[in-house]
């Protein structure tokens, strides 16, 4: 292909990937029950398992490994309960108790 052809192939992509948060961001008028946020549309699962998650269990280790060094002066601070969940429960809560593509937190059961 030729410079301008792949400089306007670029822009076509660049272009129509920038619009689709907005194309996410549509009401459901349809009233189609599959797009709600008990049923979150597949792009939305597919990042949150290919990107989301990942991160989640990186922050929850990490956060791990930052509550064990910071025990002793959060011990005698008296806040380990808050430091723990702050750094380990919360993000585990959120990569592997949420279902995928949810924002919301907890266990949501599907019937």
């Amino acid at each position: 292909m030729n410079r301008t052809r792949s400089t306007a192939v670029a822009l076509a992509l660049t272009v129509g990937l920038l619009t689709l948060p907005a194309q996410a961001q549509q009401q459901n008028t349809s009233g189609d029950p599959i797009y709600t946020v008990d049923a979150p549309p597949a792009f939305a699962i597919v990042a949150d398992l290919l990107i989301a998650r990942p991160l989640l269990i990186a922050a929850t280790a990490i956060g791990a490994v930052v509550f064990v060094v910071a025990l002793p002066f959060t011990a005698m601070g008296g806040g380990i309960g808050d430091a723990g969940k702050a750094l380990v429960v919360d993000p585990g809560k959120a990569a592997f108790v949420r279902c995928l593509g949810c924002t919301g937190d907890g266990y949501n059961q599907r019937q």
